[in-house]
């Protein structure tokens, strides 16, 4: 995105300072359930069945491997230690659990200091809640412990890297939830098992571990999410438009108060998933260049969290970070085995960010000279990367002295190799495969020139047979183009004067879809891939399509 284009619309929320913007995104209080069950009332536990039990946690003598060369634990063999018993072992079974009545949840349990127990909780979900159906509701858990808490569910727990809450303790005493069912079926069995530990660790008082609260909501369909309905305009220039948007279709706002959204990516459902969050369904990320953050967004809660801080610029550059207009990251990217990448608007390069939460650099020079500022990026399926290189991460874009290289290009990263692609645009931009991946899409960020170039893309990730696809530039405005992605049929969406232009695969504008605020950026993302999350200046939106996604996170 061109700041400079936009600079006379970003003032007006670019002034709101970082901690504003986070609380209002991220620390909103949720809506008041529908139905709640107080686990501490032995009559309102009975209504799920609930039975608790406790067992002391221990810290037991372990075995681990020191840190190798690839920091992993592939070293020699050492002491440790461990908690025991832990989830999803004979030993946590067959332990000696003692039966808690709900009513003496207060009641306070180890020796004090440095201390750890399990509290476990069985739980059927009912037909009813005093009356009312829940057959489809999100059932959520909400516990305070004293001091410190995590949650498994079903055996699972769901931490995600750079999250608080969700499962895993956010503070001294604080709430913690979780999503226990997103899909409530009357009949089934859920356990629950919550790991407290008397703290401040470093300084553990000489109190005991004990339950504060504990309740059980039950929500409507889609109100947790909080999601609202706003004013879409979708301009239909053929009916084949209808096989990818249906009419009368509504986008809604998901999460609104930052200072400018960028840079989507879908983070698909898998308990494998590098970074955590797997069993609770996909979520999505997206950066917030202006604030230097990467933001994460669950849309079983509609809870935005900050998921990496200075995500694009550590003062790496030898600029204060008050010069750059734009310092944080940009586009976001995951590679073919899951692992997350990101365009460093003020760092100059682009990132793998590591299961264990290190940094892999992956490009930071050509030739010599560091790159512009890394503004979108996309994996083709054997792991080459291409990404696109304009200006627009330094302070003085263009006219920048720190600018280096002559050109903005297109780049490949092809085993391992950086290689220049392309540098036929003054401002290359969004980029994205055909559903083949025979060829690549990059469109351009010039008043002057607002193109969709496509080239033809060899094995060895060479770009070749340049044709300009798509001539936006009679359109009117200042506004080029930026996000692009493609559908399973081969489709091109592009953010572009006005909203999101659909052009088919033979170049025919087909309609536009159009918000209150003008996409910089989208993502195909939920578990089918039919909804399309738009970045959008100060605010998230959704809509729901009849396609999906080429590629359904890269």
């Amino acid at each position: 995105m061109n700041r400079f284009a936009l600079l006379s619309i970003a003032v007006a929320f670019c002034t709101s300072p970082v901690g504003q913007t986070v609380l209002a995104a991220s620390r909103q209080s949720p809506p008041v359930p529908d139905s709640i069950i107080d686990l501490r009332s032995v009559s309102a536990a009975q209504l799920v069945g609930a039975q608790w039990r406790y067992l002391d946690a221990a810290i037991v003598e372990d075995t681990n491997r020191l840190a190798g060369p690839d920091n992993k634990p592939t070293g020699i063999s050492t002491p440790t230690r461990n908690v025991s018993p832990r989830p999803g072992t004979d030993s946590f079974d067959n332990a000696p659990w003692i039966q808690v009545e709900p009513n003496q949840l207060e009641a306070r349990k180890t020796a004090g200091k440095l201390a750890f127990g399990w509290y476990r909780l069985s739980l059927t979900v009912p037909e009813t809640v005093r009356g009312r159906g829940v057959s489809g509701d999100m059932i959520v858990f909400d516990i305070t412990a004293d001091d410190y808490s995590e949650i498994w569910v079903d055996g699972v727990l769901t931490p995600v890297l750079g999250s608080s809450s969700n499962g895993l303790g956010s503070g001294w005493n604080a709430p913690n939830r979780v999503v226990v069912d997103a899909n409530a079926r009357p009949g089934s069995k859920h356990e629950i098992a919550v790991f407290v530990a008397n703290a401040p660790l470093s300084a553990p008082p000489s109190n005991y571990i004990w339950i504060r609260s504990a309740t059980l909501g039950f929500y409507k369909p889609g109100r947790l999410a909080g999601a609202r309905p706003v004013e879409t305009r979708i301009t239909r220039k053929t009916t084949a438009l209808d096989a990818i948007l249906a009419p009368n279709t509504q986008a809604e706002l998901l999460a609104d108060g930052f200072a400018f959204t960028e840079g989507p990516v879908w983070v698909p459902r898998a308990s494998e998933f590098r970074y955590g969050g797997g069993g609770n369904g996909g979520y999505l990320l997206f950066s917030d260049p202006n604030q230097n953050v990467i933001h994460r967004y669950d849309p079983q809660s509609g809870r935005v969290s900050i998921f990496r801080a200075s995500s694009g610029y550590t003062g790496e550059a030898g600029a204060e970070i008050s010069e750059y207009f734009q310092p944080g990251s940009n586009g976001l990217a995951l590679d073919p085995q899951g692992r997350l990448t990101i365009c460093e608007h003020g760092n100059r390069r682009v990132t793998r960010l590591e299961p264990n939460g290190t940094i892999t650099v992956l490009a930071d020079q050509d030739g010599g000279k560091r790159l512009n500022s890394p503004n979108d990026l996309i994996y083709r399926s054997d792991g080459t990367l291409f990404f696109t290189d304009p200006p627009f991460g330094l302070p003085k874009a263009f006219d920048d002295s720190r600018k280096e290289l002559a050109y903005s290009g297109v780049y490949c990263v092809y085993n391992g190799q950086l290689r220049l692609a392309s540098r036929e645009l003054k401002a290359p931009n969004g980029l994205a495969f055909s559903p083949d991946e025979r060829f690549l899409y990059v469109d351009n960020w010039e008043e002057s020139r607002k193109v969709v170039l496509r080239y033809e893309v060899t094995p060895s990730g060479e770009l070749v047979n340049q044709t300009t696809f798509f001539d936006m530039t009679s359109v009117p405005g200042e506004i080029a183009l930026d996000g692009l992605k493609v559908d399973h049929g081969g489709n091109v969406f592009v953010s572009g004067p006005g909203g999101i232009w659909i052009i088919s695969p033979a170049g025919e504008h087909l309609g536009t879809i159009s918000i209150p605020e003008l996409p910089a950026n989208f993502a195909f993302g939920d578990d089918d891939g039919r909804s399309l999350y738009m970045t959008a200046r100060t605010g998230l939106y959704r809509i729901r399509l009849e396609t999906f996604g080429a590629t359904s996170s890269r």
